[in-house]
């Protein structure tokens, strides 16, 4: 069988009938995205693709992927082209898309092709950046600038970039760039507007600089939401024989998408996603979307998807239809997560309810552990602002979110096997732990250690004071450091099912 790419429509491809393809024209090089991954190619490539169908945009995207390992090779094995597949169930009834993405022109890896990126942002067609680069991706790494070399971190790599656009353009305020960063971090746009202007202060690139990042750029603070889960490896070799090609990139997610963007409204006519109807808000504030998104849909995730793998879950609907783990999951949203958030109650439980249909989505198969990568910033972006509010609240901590903190140190247990890679054991069978290359390095040493292996006091109070990765030392959050100490010892003596079990009650 033959894979996908213009090849395959040039030797006659025919179409299925329920398989739709965006335009194969070529367009202009509009957008560049930092990441490659999953989740932006069915959701903000997916749009695009949408509306260059439709006549509405007519501008392509170069992909680049972030960081140096990725799938830049493979996209352009298939000239950018790639099968998004979204599935789920609307008011009852089953819904089922099948869409060929042309959207992208290309992808590069830009510590092999910095100038062709360089370029890239010289080409007075470039308009959108758009990125997902985690939530660990949007922070100032001090690192020194070399014109015409890759820098390490994305900001610092936007940076050096901006700075060749405005040589090319000789500082004109009207070739700024538009930002939609995708990071579910609070103000993304703002905070990657931020470490710009430091990198553009510490490498001494000036004040005309600072003023026309600061003046001619937009860095507008988005939130996204769609449920992707990525390659449907279980079912792949029968799609490929229902669309008559192999996809190596082949991406399954849910139906439902939203992309709230805070903005000046004018701009949302230059990338016109509102006229063709996809789910696309612009507001002058998402302050509640936010709230509600990231912390009861992703909060609940990672609240939750920890503990349920160590107790013998693989998947979210597996977890959520579980006795036990479905029960924490449950108790977790609507005792400890909405209390937190300030909305309606009933706007609040209404959403909670949707995300857990969401999470029984029959159609979609999302690991747990692909939910678990970076779990130390998902953690402290997620979950601990609903566990400090419920605790300034009442005046006592959530136990259920504080077992999740439990969950994750025993998660992060194991053996250093790569620079970004922990090796932890469930049962007789090993999984990969995929981290910033410091957090598994100080995960790795604690576990190691043997003074802290033997005491579980010590080891918690190391793993709570490192403020670097909570943003405090929450061994000052009231009895979080005892209650996570009992937690551990429960899941360490009793197994991680008996634990949760007994901590329902």
């Amino acid at each position: 069988m033959k894979r996908l790419s213009r090849q395959l429509f040039q030797q006659g491809f025919i179409l299925p009938p329920n398989l739709s393809c965006g335009t194969l024209a070529d367009f202009p090089e509009r957008v560049v995205q930092f990441g490659e991954g999953n989740f932006l190619r069915a959701f903000a490539d997916w749009m695009l693709d949408v509306l260059n169908e439709k006549g509405l945009f007519g501008g392509k995207v170069v992909v680049v992927q972030p960081i140096r390992r990725g799938l830049a090779a493979t996209l352009n094995e298939q000239d950018g082209l790639y099968t998004v597949l979204l599935r789920g169930v609307q008011n009852g009834a089953v819904v089922e898309t099948r869409r060929i993405v042309t959207a992208i022109s290309r992808a590069l890896n830009p510590y092999d092709a910095w100038e062709a990126l360089a370029q890239c942002f010289r080409s007075p067609a470039l308009r959108f950046v758009i990125s997902n680069t985690t939530e660990a991706g949007i922070t100032f790494a001090n690192e020194a600038y070399r014109r015409g070399q890759c820098p390490e971190s994305f900001p610092a790599k936007v940076t050096a970039l901006l700075f060749e656009r405005f040589l090319a353009v000789g500082g004109d305020a009207a070739r700024g760039l538009i930002f939609l960063p995708c990071e579910l971090i609070e103000r993304n746009g703002d905070a990657l507007r931020r470490c710009a202007l430091q990198h553009a202060e510490a490498w001494g690139l000036g004040q005309a600089f600072a003023d026309w990042v600061r003046g001619a750029n937009y860095f507008v603070n988005t939130l996204v939401d769609r449920i992707v889960p990525g390659y449907p490896r279980d079912e792949a070799a029968l799609l490929a024989r229902e669309l008559g090609y192999e996809d190596e990139l082949l991406d399954a997610g849910e139906v439902f998408h939203l992309w709230v963007i805070e903005g000046p409204r004018r701009l949302a006519e230059e990338i016109p996603f509102h006229r063709v109807g996809l789910n696309v808000v612009w507001t002058d504030d998402l302050t509640p979307y936010r709230a509600r998104k990231v912390r009861i849909l992703n909060g609940a995730h990672t609240a939750s998807v920890l503990a349920a793998f160590h107790g013998g879950m693989n998947t979210v609907r597996e977890m959520v239809e579980d006795p036990v783990f479905g029960a924490f999951v449950r108790r977790a949203i609507f005792e400890e997560i909405l209390p937190t958030v300030p909305l309606p109650e009933s706007e609040k439980a209404a959403y909670a309810e949707a995300v857990l249909e969401r999470f029984r989505n029959p159609f979609i198969r999302h690991d747990l552990l692909s939910i678990a990568l970076n779990s130390v910033s998902k953690w402290t972006v997620r979950v601990l602002p609903s566990l400090l509010d419920y605790f300034r609240a009442r005046g006592c901590l959530p136990p259920l979110l504080c077992f999740s903190l439990a969950a994750l140190l025993y998660f992060y247990r194991g053996r250093r096997t790569g620079p970004d890679t922990i090796t932890g054991l469930r049962d007789h069978e090993t999984y990969l732990v995929h981290d910033e290359p410091e957090v598994l390095a100080f995960f790795d040493a604690c576990w190691e250690a043997p003074e802290l292996r033997r005491d579980v006091r010590q080891l918690v109070a190391k793993v709570l004071g490192n403020e670097g990765m909570w943003g405090a030392d929450l061994n000052r959050v009231g009895d979080l450091a005892g209650t996570v100490i009992r937690a551990l010892e429960a899941i360490q003596a009793d197994g991680m099912r008996q634990a949760v079990q007994k901590l329902l009650g």
